[in-house]
């Protein structure tokens, strides 16, 4: 599998933005709207046309999360119960759950 390309306001190879930036802002989200990379609905607003499209609940087997840190792609099932990466063990921001309802159909 590739490694994907991550767009947006990134500011460096662990998919921090300029909007989140933090050292625990390390996770890239694949979106069901347009099947792009972003680091944040902030920088998907900014970068494309249409408005953002939920992942369904019918969908958590998406792998359509990426660690920043290692670079592995994970399903939104995993994220949804993770506090940090299963591979390297990469701490993730417990703030970006207040997010989840613009990325998924709760």
């Amino acid at each position: 599998m590739d490694d994907p390309l991550v767009r947006g306001a990134v500011l460096d190879d662990q998919t921090r933005c300029r909007h989140y930036a933090g050292p625990l802002d390390v996770v890239a989200i694949r979106f069901f709207c347009c099947d792009r990379w972003y680091p944040c609905l902030r920088c998907h607003q900014e970068a494309e046309a249409h408005l953002i499209r939920r992942w369904a609940p019918g969908r958590r087997a998406e792998l359509a999360l990426l660690c920043g840190v290692c670079r592995r792609r994970f399903s939104i099932a995993e994220y949804l119960l993770a506090d940090r990466c299963a591979h390297c063990g990469a701490g993730f921001n417990p703030g970006c759950a207040a997010h989840h309802q613009f990325y998924f159909e709760i």
